[in-house]
């Protein structure tokens, strides 16, 4: 994983009030809860005690209950209680639970993964994404480490063959660049914008990345790092995705079509029929990338890059200097 980055973990709706979550994020135990106020908090779901899962567990007086020996912890990670040695007894520092910094926004919940920060960067995020924008979710698993689910949305030269009955259909094989750019928003954190022109080939030679013209309009895929993306189609309507790693082997893939239809049948049945079609294209998608090995890419795997894989080679590169390798 790309160290002290902000990672969206989890929509905001499937942490409720009043019972922990389990889960496995970034290969650990994690469980996440809501105190009384709402806030959410995020930690290990391990009681150092006796290695029971606190998810396990229930909510009492804004701190988590251990299920085993009624051990409280509270939002700090800290214990406030240990039933055994009494109400008025001093738990000892040593039992602690590690908590991560954590923020929730726009129905999303992230947590700092790194080192503490005196002051923490600003949560990624599209601006295009209004408040005047609903959407609703897919969410779907895949066995695979997520640097390669993100490849394969910076990926122009699979479309008409993994999509050749959707949106790669017409046969547009020949790809021109694509253009990438990169753009830094603040210190360790990056986006890249994407423009494509596949054509189809009617025997003409493919521009190269450096010789394509400098883009005029916005950008048709946008990948903010460590892992949101979007498919820029419209400004009232763009496809979002969340590539939340659960460990190197597997992905949690959170897809979201934001829309500005309110009315509230026509929006059930577009949300409807716009979700099939967008699981039936990302299924396109993981039954060829869940195939590709080794389960983690770089620089120096072996792979023969193609010039229209310049988004994906610049990908690696930026992500390779984010963890910190030569």
């Amino acid at each position: 994983m790309i160290p002290n980055q902000w990672y969206g973990i989890l929509e905001s709706k499937e942490v409720k009030k009043g019972k922990p979550i389990g889960f496995t994020r970034m290969g650990e135990k994690m469980v996440a809860w809501r105190d009384r106020s709402g806030q959410v908090t995020v930690m290990s779901d391990l009681c150092p005690h006796r290695g029971v899962a606190l998810s396990a567990g229930k909510l009492v007086d804004d701190c988590i209950q251990c299920p085993f020996h009624g051990f409280e912890y509270d939002s700090s990670g800290d214990c406030r209680f240990i039933p055994a040695n009494g109400k008025n007894s001093q738990p000892p520092k040593a039992m602690h639970v590690k908590t991560y910094v954590s923020r929730e926004a726009h129905d999303i919940i992230f947590i700092w993964w790194g080192e503490p920060q005196e002051e923490y960067p600003p949560l990624p995020w599209f601006e295009n994404i209004g408040a005047d924008m609903v959407y609703s979710t897919i969410r779907n698993h895949w066995k695979n480490h997520y640097a390669r689910a993100i490849e394969n949305q910076l990926d122009v030269v699979h479309l008409p063959f993994v999509h050749y009955n959707t949106i790669g259909s017409g046969n547009r094989a020949l790809v021109n660049g694509p253009v990438a750019k990169e753009f830094q928003l603040a210190a360790g954190n990056y986006r890249l914008d994407m423009w494509v022109d596949n054509q189809s080939d009617q025997g003409q030679k493919p521009t190269k990345p450096s010789d394509m013209p400098e883009p005029t309009h916005r950008p048709l895929i946008q990948f903010h790092f460590p892992n949101l993306w979007q498919n820029w189609l419209s400004d009232d309507f763009l496809v979002f995705l969340i590539f939340a790693p659960i460990d190197n082997e597997n992905t949690m893939m959170y897809l979201r079509q934001y829309h500005k239809m309110r009315i509230p049948v026509l929006r059930q049945l577009f949300e409807f029929f716009g979700g099939l079609g967008n699981l039936y294209i990302l299924n396109q998608d993981k039954r060829v990338v869940v195939t590709q090995r080794p389960p983690r890419p770089d620089l120096d795997i072996g792979e023969i890059l193609i010039s229209g894989d310049y988004p994906i080679a610049l990908y690696r590169k930026r992500r390779r200097m984010l963890i910190g390798k030569d």
